[in-house]
């Protein structure tokens, strides 16, 4: 009886020891697996949970919210408006790919009179531009603009090689007809080897004071590596104020820059 027992306590001792033999070469790998973007944990050179490091996604403690400059309606012909927000980015090499965001429009008496919601992306380092064209506000007059982004950014690590190629230069700009039919003519040009599209491309004039007096928006697919390209703008009716600044802005998703 005494041998039958100790043969039961064998037989328990090499079964749960090949079963603790399978449950480690199946456990291991989970415990001992390679640091990832996507475990969960601070590890490998990350500077947060699946952030900073070689992660692609940029740490949001290391990052600096973005400063909305200033927000405004532009009156195209009456009951129709193009707004633009002119904001920067603080943040060196950091982008954002896609967030949401809102304009919301209010009359000299500060009483809501319309919103426009949109998409965009958050270029890398330095201002930009936010348009949002022919709002129709019917009768109403948007004397009080406000924007403001309605989701926390996710934010991206660029890389070196496309932060410093990938640039949209603009050169001959000039401006006729303004007391007539404005026109803006520019030119473009891609220099880097990346290919670029969907570029936004944001045009602000400004007055003697540093107002700005009025806004529009061209659009182009694509430009090619070294591509140059005119633009124009146009307005339907002159402007109430003389034009002595003119600013123009591309505006482009750098995750979407591909070299081919």
């Amino acid at each position: 009886m005494q041998w039958a027992f100790k043969r039961q306590v064998f037989d328990l001792i090499i079964f749960f020891g090949v079963l603790g033999i399978f449950g480690f070469f199946i456990i291991y790998p989970f415990i001992k697996r390679e640091p990832s973007c996507t475990d969960g944990r601070q590890n490998g050179f990350e500077t947060g949970v699946d952030c900073g490091g070689l992660c692609a996604r940029a740490c949001m403690e290391d990052t600096d919210p973005v400063s909305i400059l200033w927000s405004r309606a532009f009156e195209v012909v009456p009951g129709r408006y193009n707004a633009v927000a002119y904001i920067e980015n603080h943040n060196q090499n950091t982008a954002v790919n896609k967030i949401s965001y809102r304009f919301r429009f209010a009359d000299e008496n500060n009483i809501y009179i319309g919103k426009r919601d949109g998409t965009t992306f958050i270029p890398p380092s330095g201002n930009f531009a936010l348009f949002e064209g022919a709002i129709d506000l019917g009768n109403s007059i948007p004397v009080y603009t406000t924007f403001q982004f309605t989701e926390v950014p996710v934010w991206a690590q660029v890389t070196d090689e496309k932060a410093n190629q990938l640039k949209i230069l603009v050169s001959k700009i000039e401006l006729e007809g303004e007391d007539t039919s404005p026109r803006l003519r520019a030119t473009v040009k891609n220099n880097s080897l990346f290919t670029i599209t969907d570029v936004d491309v944001v045009a602000i004039l400004y007055d003697e004071l540093g107002s700005a007096v009025s806004v529009s928006q061209t659009y182009l697919e694509s430009l090619s590596g070294e591509e140059v390209r005119d633009i124009n703008f146009t307005w339907p009716q002159p402007f109430g104020a003389k034009v002595t600044t003119k600013e123009i802005i591309p505006m482009f998703n750098v995750f979407s820059a591909e070299l081919k």
